[in-house]
């Protein structure tokens, strides 16, 4: 457990900090998330941009949506809903003030974007709810219904919310204690809390308790913790490979993401879902 705890004590800037030149995205509105993988060799960018377009297709966002997202990052998500999908109402929520700033510089067509935990939606001033609700692959981090809870706050009638979460799998109930334990001390390491997964049928139940319908689970942990493992074998392999503090958070998220889908029994997953009316 050791070459994973380690990554509380020596994180780069702020805990959810990545350094995206590293793994190949020197934009300066770069992407930072894990990256959905159909071809090992894909760049670092169209991963990214994959990951989002599969959430927005959940959702099924058009550019007549008024749009949330939630833990923006270094801000590439709010260019592409941009540019690709034509939205022309973004407003964004991002705990990481050096990244406030830079979209503020260099996106200043965004609508509004808050230095905020997007755990504490209710003490933003927004000026109408929003129809769409994306959080791209930063969810998970927090209890589920602190989360719900709190889009519950901004969310229109009959609105989507689109997120990623991380799932036990069935074979989860067959691990002892001990075993159970250990997980627990992996996720930790990682700033998850294990004590927030839950398997499917109550993930479903605890979205339906907040009154969403539509509910659509789907398990991409291939695509996602498998590609993301692999593409991080195909750079160590690359010459001028960096050292340090950021390349050492790299390597140990590719080390867990290769870890939980080897064993299968934690499994990452796209959520949709519609508000009630």
């Amino acid at each position: 457990m050791k070459w994973l705890q380690a990554i509380r004590q020596k994180l780069p800037q702020h805990k959810y900090a990545i350094n995206a030149k590293q793994l190949g995205d020197d934009a300066v509105l770069a992407w930072s998330n894990l990256g959905y993988w159909d071809d090992a060799m894909s760049s670092y960018p169209t991963a990214c941009r994959q990951l989002a377009n599969q959430l927005a297709q959940a959702v099924a966002l058009t550019s007549n949506d008024r749009l949330l997202d939630l833990g923006c990052g270094q801000g590439a998500s709010l260019l592409y809903w941009q540019q690709h999908y034509r939205v022309q109402h973004i407003e964004a929520v991002e705990l990481q003030a050096s990244c406030v700033i830079q979209i503020q510089k260099y996106f200043p067509q965004i609508t509004a974007i808050y230095p905020q935990s997007f755990l504490n939606l209710k003490h933003i001033p927004f000026k109408q709810h929003f129809d769409v609700v994306l959080c791209i692959d930063a969810a998970y981090h927090s209890n589920l219904n602190s989360f719900l809870d709190s889009v519950d706050n901004v969310l229109n009638s009959k609105g989507r919310l689109g997120f990623h979460y991380l799932m036990l799998s069935e074979q989860w109930l067959n691990l002892n204690a001990l075993q159970q334990q250990k997980y627990k001390w992996l996720l930790k390491a990682a700033d998850v809390n294990l004590e927030h997964l839950m398997t499917a049928s109550i993930l479903e139940q605890t979205l339906q308790q907040h009154d969403f319908s539509d509910i659509e689970i789907r398990d991409i942990s291939k695509a996602v913790l498998y590609g993301f493992a692999n593409y991080f074998q195909h750079l160590q392999q690359l010459p001028k490979q960096g050292t340090g503090l950021d390349t050492f958070k790299i390597r140990m998220t590719a080390k867990l993401c290769q870890q939980l889908y080897q064993d299968g029994l934690v499994n990452y997953v796209q959520i949709s879902a519609k508000k009630n009316a």
